[in-house]
């Protein structure tokens, strides 16, 4: 059946399962935005690219598809850039759709002109030029393959527009996918997890790290049998919440720079670790030539690339997680880690609490909104983070249970990402894809004010998202590090001018609420929750509130 390219590309998309794509319409994407029109696809108008880029993350995210963004050529596809990246850092599974200008134009600096495959080289898992029209439903259906397989990632797909235009038969039978040079890891080598379990047998005080990683691999619950089953205790990076519910006895908490102090010190007391899906970033491991010298670390990844990155491990195995466990768990058949280590786990921990003040003095405690919402909602509900102190504060105080129920950009730090992911995560529970649960979006001043257009792109599609703004008008995770390195030099980070943002919310008709002290939260939440409606709940923090705790050892839970 003779069809246009665009056409080609729609019914390809649709035959890969898209149901929604998130972008923005400009003269070399045109073709392929108005075939969408006629087709079983949602096109979702953002109010800048970025945000696009984003809100397919946050909607790959809370469901583990594959995400769809598409922008015109020139500056709308160096918007998604930003986003492109941070989907990268966090091996989130997306395909990036632009348009480009005439294949006769490519290389003259025509009118909105770039190199975006080029642009975008090292933070892509793959991208494609498309000069042949022929090739536009191989070319879709391997960005898909690509995007969603080994450690996913995003794909990036560039059509000059009269490639869009062009017409040619669409080819009526399916071919699998099978992007020449791309081959998938196979299973871990016996060799390698017989050394683990032999080193793990060995071991008198053994850590799992537990990352991203098993989230990803669709592992979670085969991790949490193997932690019923040998007992040994699991502490988790930023991106790794979930892995195990917050609350389980058998969580030892978050470590890194912005981790639980007990967790750390549980880790440090380790003689053996196993890292389960993370990289090993410097906000994890700040010291890594010290945890290289005082423990045996074994690196499970199923990116050969990463082990042996930052730290060197002793045994290294490459594979998928959720194939590791089931190859270790027959070796590991009637393991239990030595009880003497877990009590003692369980004592540091115990001598560490985290409940937060309930007191007035003048503004809100985080710490203690935080654990009221999760309190007052059962956890129930897929939360998204700004980044800075709101995502530090969420990470240590909301109760997290299950996966993929807490979006943030952890490897890349974007702020802008909180209210565009939560946008596409709402998308994905309104289309019964993701869990029917309601979509909170948590941000600092400073942070919600680089997404504030999307607003406009919640109320347009009628995605409830309820939005916490924890307002202190600073930039508050800078003026905090200038306080306490810089002598107190403030530079750049009192952001007056802000908006009121209930007027603001008044304006885009979003029912808003305003709380300012601890008194107030629970009839704040409770109002906020009170029905399906989008939302926004702004919450006076004092300015030098901190980012962790300061804890006294000597105290007891």
């Amino acid at each position: 059946m003779k069809m246009t390219g665009a056409e080609m590309a729609v019914r390809t998309l649709e035959k890969n399962g898209v149901s929604v794509i998130f972008g923005y319409p400009g003269a070399s994407n045109a073709p392929f935005i108005d075939k969408l029109s006629f087709s079983s696809i949602q096109h979702c108008l953002t109010r800048n690219e970025q945000g696009a880029a984003h809100m397919a993350s946050g909607y790959s995210k809370a469901t583990g598809r594959v995400g769809v963004c598409t922008a015109t050529s020139g500056p709308g596809a160096t918007n998604l850039i930003t986003g492109i990246a941070t989907a990268y850092m966090d091996s989130v599974p997306m395909v990036a759709i632009t348009g480009q200008v005439s294949t006769n134009l490519v290389g003259k600096d025509a009118f909105q002109e770039v190199d975006i495959t080029g642009a975008t080289l090292p933070f892509t898992k793959y991208s494609y030029l498309v000069k042949d029209v022929s090739q536009i439903q191989r070319v879709i259906d391997e960005a898909f393959y690509i995007a969603s397989t080994g450690r996913p990632g995003p794909v990036l797909i560039d059509i000059p527009v009269d490639v869009q235009l062009q017409e040619y038969n669409y080819p009526e039978r399916d071919v699998k996918a099978d992007a020449r040079g791309y081959k998938l890891i196979g299973k871990a080598n016996e060799s390698q997890l017989r050394k683990v379990a032999e080193a793990l047998k060995a071991s008198k005080k053994p850590v799992i790290l537990a990352g991203g990683g098993i989230v990803v691999s669709d592992a979670v619950e085969d991790f949490r049998r193997l932690i019923r089953m040998t007992d040994i205790p699991s502490v988790h990076t930023l991106m790794g919440l979930g892995v195990l519910p917050s609350d389980s006895e058998k969580n030892f908490g978050m470590i890194g720079s912005h981790g639980a102090k007990w967790a750390n010190k549980i880790f440090n007391s380790s003689d053996l670790v196993i890292v389960m899906g993370s990289r090993l970033g410097d906000r994890t491991i700040a010291n890594a030539q010290g945890l290289e010298a005082a423990q045996k670390v074994i690196h499970i990844d199923i990116d050969p690339a990463e082990i042996g990155k930052n730290i060197q491990p002793l045994i290294p195995v490459v594979g998928d997680i959720k194939d590791v466990i089931a190859q270790l768990i027959p070796l590991l058949r009637g393991y239990k880690a030595d009880s003497a280590w877990v009590k003692e786990a369980k004592d540091i921990r115990s001598k560490f609490t985290m409940t937060a003040v309930s007191d007035d003095k003048g503004a809100v405690n985080p710490r203690y909104f935080l654990e009221m919402l999760s309190k007052k909602i059962g956890s129930e509900c897929i939360l998204t983070t700004e980044v800075g102190q709101n995502q530090i504060w969420c990470a240590q105080h909301f109760t997290v249970k299950e996966p993929r129920r807490f979006l943030t950009s952890g490897g890349f730090g974007t702020m802008g990402y909180g209210l565009p992911a939560a946008i596409g995560a709402s998308k994905a529970v309104k289309d019964g894809v993701a869990p029917k649960l309601p979509v909170i979006a948590v941000a600092g001043d400073g942070s919600f004010q680089m997404d504030l257009p999307e607003l406009g792109t919640m109320c347009q599609h009628g995605t409830p998202v309820k939005i916490i703004i924890f307002k202190n008008d600073r930039l508050g995770m800078v003026h905090e590090l200038q306080h306490n390195l810089y002598k107190s030099n403030y530079q750049a980070v009192h952001i007056d001018g802000s908006p009121n943002f209930n007027i603001l919310a008044d304006a885009y008709g979003v029912r808003n609420g305003h709380a300012c002290k601890n008194s107030e939260v629970d009839a704040a939440i409770d109002e906020m929750m009170a029905d399906d409606k989008a939302y926004i709940l702004v919450v006076e923090v004092d300015p030098f509130e901190p980012t962790l705790e300061k804890f006294d050892e000597s105290r007891k839970a």
